[in-house]
């Protein structure tokens, strides 16, 4: 079901891309690629990203009862829930948007992967021509690991995660509680996590694009990191778009 539904129609979109414009190089091809399918997928994404705003904004009374309810864990979880039912927010669904999208951007980045260095045409539709694939993005090689690549992804990745919804709510709560945000352990853990993951994210891209994919394959290492930087940027620019959008209003 996942080979024919999700990878098999990826593939060929793909394929089709590089056949309906056969002056494109793969590089340009995957740039353009990703970009279409996000956007197919952007309704979910941001219904997700907004369930996961708004439960960050009502945090503050959500741990409130968490302290108050703390020796009564069944009493905790229903005052909690009653809280998100009198926001309208429904939690569960935001994680199920998620999940959704997850089968589909595996299946993208598996498609990348087998897209060099050759087509199979045993995946093609009938009305999908073989093209022939250029494995380059404006003169780089993608057929082994980029270093400027590389570092462009981790860049790329960092200042996703510094100006995130998240990161951006965080420093907002700090200034309203001149200086503080909730005294409680899980805010102070939070707090922690991402300030971690900021600077170890852009670590974990570089060297996966650059050493932990090309170990097993050589091949994919580039147009990975491409995709990646395509992904972060475009979760960016959505983002910034959900805050002035929905959110400053």
């Amino acid at each position: 079901m996942y080979h024919e539904f999700i990878f098999v129609p990826l593939y060929n979109g793909l394929v089709g891309l590089m056949d309906l414009l056969p002056w494109i190089d793969v590089g340009i091809a995957v740039i353009l690629f990703t970009i279409i399918v996000r956007l197919i997928i952007f309704p979910l994404s941001k219904n997700a990203l907004l369930t996961q705003v708004r439960m960050k904004e009502v945090e503050p009374e959500a741990n409130k009862i968490k302290a108050e309810y703390a020796k009564d864990r069944k009493t905790q979880g229903l005052k909690i829930m009653e809280l998100y039912r009198s926001k309208n927010i429904k939690p569960f669904s935001g994680v199920l948007l998620i999940i959704v999208q997850l089968p589909i951007l595996l299946a993208l980045i598996s498609v990348f992967y087998k897209i060099i260095p050759s087509i199979d045409p045993t995946l093609l539709y009938s009305f999908v021509h073989v093209p022939d694939p250029k494995p380059f993005l404006l003169g780089l090689d993608l057929t082994k690991p980029n270093l400027i690549l590389s570092a462009i992804t981790a860049i790329i990745q960092f200042f996703q995660m510094h100006y995130s919804l998240a990161s951006r709510q965080h420093r907002a709560m700090v200034a309203q509680n001149g200086g503080k945000v909730g005294a409680d352990f899980s805010s102070n853990m939070a707090n922690t996590m991402n300030t971690q993951m900021k600077f170890m994210l852009p670590l974990i891209a570089f060297a996966s694009t650059y050493w932990l994919i090309p170990a097993r394959f050589p091949q994919a290492a580039s147009i990975i990191a491409i995709y990646w930087s395509v992904s972060s940027l475009f979760t960016l620019g959505q983002e910034l778009y959900i805050r002035k959008k929905h959110i400053e209003k």
